[in-house]
């Protein structure tokens, strides 16, 4: 969450641990922030400072839903092999490796991390 110093929550972000076959992962959604503070660049700084925190939690891949244009500045590209539950388009399933080579060889449906 971000909050200006009156207390005003600006925007939120949430992560969710899921499993793809054996590998586990984040799912990154959604994202919030609020419309007075739109185009501030708030989403893009709660983005970068969570997968920041994420990689020094030690979590090797982040995924989320969305689309490749907007996400790809944060270092997203298309998975493929990786399926979300339907109706979600495969197109915009993106994933983030956090560490070299962290999405080699992972594929399988998305489940919730039990």
């Amino acid at each position: 969450m971000a909050r200006d110093e009156g207390g005003f929550l600006g925007g939120a972000i949430r992560y969710w641990p899921v499993r793809i076959g054996r590998a586990q992962a984040l799912l990154l959604g959604p994202v919030a922030v609020h419309p007075t503070a739109q185009g501030e660049g708030l989403g893009a700084a709660l983005i970068r400072d969570t997968l920041e925190r994420a990689r020094l939690l030690e979590w090797g891949r982040v995924m989320l839903v969305g689309d490749e244009p907007y996400y790809s500045r944060f270092g997203f590209s298309r998975l493929t092999g990786v399926e979300m539950p339907p109706p979600t388009n495969p197109e915009r399933v993106l994933g983030l490796a956090l560490r070299p080579n962290a999405w080699a060889g992972v594929a399988g449906q998305v489940t919730r991390h039990a």
